[in-house]
């Protein structure tokens, strides 16, 4: 992948997967060109299939915007930032982003559920 920007430049993911936090969501918003969709849902699967058997790991969901360009968001679930630290930084994922596509480009960032009384649960 050409490039990951983190969500928060004041807090990039390098400093996130420091902290010890449980459980947290992973959301990671990715733009590409269309000419390049395909090689990116491949690539997409491919690390989704690694993730999906690392120690951790509870769940992926990817959704695609809706209209013409290639907008898609992914929302994965972690057992903590432990785990997801330990598959982030594993040598075979960080080899398989060289399979994304040039023009992708990842804007990732950890995040906590937020109990509001009457409306939701953390």
């Amino acid at each position: 992948m050409s490039l990951l920007r983190p969500l928060d430049p004041a807090f990039p993911i390098e400093r996130q997967i420091a902290l010890d936090v449980a459980p947290v969501v992973l959301v990671n918003l990715f733009t590409l060109d269309k000419a390049d969709e395909q090689k990116f849902l491949q690539a997409w699967q491919d690390d989704a299939a690694f993730m999906k058997r690392q120690p951790g790991f509870i769940s992926t969901q990817l959704h695609r915007a809706i209209g013409e360009n290639p907008t898609y968001l992914n929302y994965a679930v972690w057992e903590s930032i432990a785990a997801f630290r330990a598959a982030f930084t594993h040598p075979e994922f960080r080899a398989s982003l060289s399979a994304y596509p040039s023009s992708a480009v990842a804007s990732l960032h950890l995040f906590q559920k937020v109990s509001v009384p009457g409306i939701c649960v953390a």
